[in-house]
């Protein structure tokens, strides 16, 4: 397995505001990810962590603010020129197609070719080669993701989890400084939930690389994030540990619709 050798770049979003016909879906939202960290965004639906994953990844522009991942900046980039710098992203919803495990993985390694259109066409040793190795890490990020064993098998044949699973394994292909991570476990039972969990784990110990993550299961968000940011009507409202923003009161708020009424109260 190919481990890097240097931390990721630091991910900066820095006053970012998207709106839609008047809307504001995020009102000058800044945070840090910290090169090998697990950040998570959370808050309640419609709170625009999704619009936020579309700025970071490039599938939305906003009117104002920056990202930047290290000295590069993200802002106005194509997603495909995104994903070459190094910020892979799954989907809430599964979007593997048909063919084998082995097939949906190599579908991620096509941005890495350096073979053109005509040499893969005529097959040429090099290509031959270039697409051996390709395989070779493909069938390592399978072992990594828990799909070793349904590498050659078809995706339709797999269960939920395990075709969350290919989503995961297929963006890690791309060989992303930063993941980012669209509700993993969004659909799974408890059993699968935790095999994500371990899936994380590993994947962060193994390739050093930064996670952003987006996730309603807040045991989870409290077991796998070093730093949170919580997002409530396109305002970022808390940063911190998961310890210190669970007990803050804009959160609580933003949550249960509580804390202000006590202390008024008080």
């Amino acid at each position: 397995m190919t481990v890097r050798t240097t931390a990721p770049p630091e991910l900066a979003v820095t006053d970012v505001t998207v709106r839609f016909a008047g809307l504001t879906a995020l009102d000058a939202v800044s945070f840090t990810v910290a090169p090998g960290s697990v950040h998570a965004l959370i808050g309640p639906n419609g709170a625009g962590k999704s619009t936020c994953f579309n700025v970071l990844s490039g599938l939305c522009r906003p009117a104002t603010g920056t990202v930047r991942l290290g000295d590069a900046g993200l802002t106005r980039l194509a997603p495909h020129r995104i994903a070459a710098l190094g910020v892979a992203r799954t989907f809430q919803n599964i979007v593997t197609t048909q063919g084998t495990v082995a097939d949906n993985l190599m579908l991620g390694r096509h941005a890495l070719s350096r073979a053109g259109f005509a040499a893969s066409a005529l097959r040429l040793p090099h290509v031959r080669r270039e697409q051996r190795t390709h395989l070779a890490r493909a069938r390592e990020i399978a072992e990594l993701t828990g799909l070793g064993h349904h590498f050659d098998s078809p995706v339709s044949l797999l269960s939920y989890g395990d075709r969350k699973r290919v989503e995961f394994a297929r963006a890690l292909c791309l060989e992303p400084s930063v993941l980012l991570l669209d509700e993993p476990v969004a659909g799974m039972n408890a059993a699968e939930r935790a095999r994500t969990v371990e899936v994380v784990h590993a994947v962060r110990a193994e390739l050093g690389l930064s996670v952003v993550l987006v996730e309603h299961d807040m045991g989870l968000v409290m077991r796998l994030a070093d730093e949170v940011t919580v997002l409530d009507f396109g305002r970022a409202i808390a940063h911190g540990t998961p310890d210190e923003v669970r007990g803050d009161p804009e959160v609580l708020r933003a949550y249960l619709g509580t804390g202000a009424e006590q202390e008024d109260a008080a």
